[in-house]
């Protein structure tokens, strides 16, 4: 998978599907298992295990993956299983009063990512993977490389964070300036075959992260020592938190930021294409579930009841 260069996730994700298939079936080798054990296990997950349709169809790429790639044998185009109906959730969105007094009651140290997840809409890894070099003041822009599905864009940056993000990257020269008197320092990870491209591009400050890890460590993939960026889970915990002290009734994480910020730039009047090539969206049906809390022509949709009360 990593020759094909699947995301780092999309591995982990994988073999936890194909561990749990092969543990379903007591444990035996996958490729004494036939087309109906998949069936059997795709059925499992859809009756007694509830799962989501896209958490089903997540399964069955990754088995489809292994018996065509790793086993040389194709799972039947035709597979006949109980597929999952649970249906997507709607997405929580916040009103933009709750979103000013969630960033309000957010750690300092994780606000200014925090803004970013909303002011620019990004994703929560697409966010702790910034680097210094994707950051564009003069077009007031961001540059996502390698997002959800490898794909890259260009995202609107709000004026109001140039100076804490100017901030941002003294802290990381800092950092920088302190990891180049190490010895032992190789610089920051890049993808691909780009540290091959450009030798030198590792120890430069535009490649280092946005937002780095407060120590160096070592890479386990190739057992240098370098500094990666922030570990998410501490943003994702920080907005939950925030989302307590701020007492919102609804559920608050990293991507109902992002789901607000979609649903505000259609209420303020911005085009859906718009909105779908700033959410990195492959097609527009994917943004249009945020039009459920939409206005329609400028009038909300007016409840039959209210004309009788």
């Amino acid at each position: 998978m990593y020759t094909r260069r699947y995301a780092k996730r999309t591995v982990e994700t994988y073999l936890h599907w194909i561990k749990f298939f092969i543990l379903f079936h007591k444990k035996r080798h996958p490729s004494d298992l036939q087309d109906e054990h998949v069936e059997q296990f795709l059925t499992h997950l859809a009756v007694s295990r509830n799962v989501a349709v896209q958490t089903q169809a997540l399964a069955l790429n990754a088995l489809s993956f292994m018996y065509k790639e790793i086993l040389k044998r194709p799972l039947a185009l035709t597979l006949n299983f109980n597929q999952a109906t649970k249906p997507r959730k709607l997405p929580v969105v916040l009103t933009k009063p709750e979103v000013k007094t969630l960033l309000a009651c957010i750690d300092p140290q994780y606000l200014l990512l925090a803004q970013l997840l909303y002011g620019s809409g990004l994703r929560l890894m697409e966010a702790v993977r910034l680097r210094v070099n994707t950051v564009d003041f003069d077009y007031l822009s961001l540059m996502v490389w390698n997002g959800k599905g490898g794909k890259h864009r260009r995202v609107t940056l709000a004026p109001e964070l140039i100076e804490p993000l100017r901030r941002q990257i003294d802290l990381v020269d800092a950092f920088y300036q302190q990891d180049m008197q190490t010895a032992e320092f190789a610089g920051v990870w890049l993808p691909f075959a780009l540290a091959r491209k450009y030798p030198a591009a590792p120890k430069e400050l535009g490649w280092q992260y946005l937002f780095p890890s407060a120590r160096l460590s070592i890479d386990p993939q190739f057992n240098l020592l370098r500094r990666h960026h922030i570990d998410e889970s501490g943003l994702q915990k920080a907005v939950r938190i925030a989302g307590k002290k701020a007492a919102l009734a609804k559920q608050v994480t990293c991507h109902t930021l992002r789901h607000s910020f979609a649903t505000h730039l259609l209420e303020a009047g911005m085009d859906i294409r718009t909105v779908q090539e700033q959410l990195g969206h492959s097609d527009v049906k994917t943004t249009q579930i945020y039009t459920h809390v939409l206005k329609q022509g400028g009038n909300a949709v007016k409840s039959p009841l209210s004309q009788l009360l």
